[in-house]
């Protein structure tokens, strides 16, 4: 029988992701500076994820990426991260957010260009499947049949 979810929990003291990503190399170690607290999990949650993140000085969120089936937001908590999107740039401050349209195929990701740690939560759903997009980079991600997430290059050689 699994266990039954908490009814709240302090959100800063909940166990960080074991690993900052999934990515393979050589793009996991872009995101070291990034740390999760998978918050929804937590509660048992099926339909959306929420994350706690943290970016240390000089990290970025993850790989600047478009969702095909996923709506994404972003609410800053502390520190002042930029967004970089298909548009530019635009700096955040606590209390702005930001929202990611499934299929609208505008790449984003935040940098942290500053000297303190970023906090800001991350809410997402869990449409499967989905297909990421990564402009910048040769990668290219999709999900198996059993949902899991897949990486790729763009040309479909897998990573070694």
């Amino acid at each position: 029988m699994a266990a039954k979810p908490p009814v709240a929990v302090v959100a800063a003291e909940a166990a960080p992701n074991p690993k900052s990503s999934p990515y393979p190399e050589p793009f996991y170690s872009r995101v070291l500076g990034r740390q999760k607290r998978p918050l929804g999990d937590l509660f048992g949650l099926r339909n959306f994820g929420v994350n706690l993140t943290r970016l240390a000085p000089g990290a970025i969120s993850a790989l600047r990426h478009a969702h095909a089936a996923q709506d994404e937001f972003i609410y800053i908590l502390e520190g002042e991260p930029v967004l970089v999107t298909d548009a530019g740039e635009t700096p955040l401050k606590p209390g702005m957010c930001a929202g990611f349209r499934a299929g609208s195929g505008d790449a984003h990701h935040l940098v942290n260009r500053t000297t303190r740690n970023v906090v800001y939560l991350e809410v997402g759903d869990r449409s499967v499947p989905d297909e990421v997009t990564y402009p910048d980079d040769d990668i290219h991600a999709t999900h198996d049949t059993a949902g899991k997430r897949v990486f790729r290059r763009k040309d479909g050689r897998p990573f070694d």
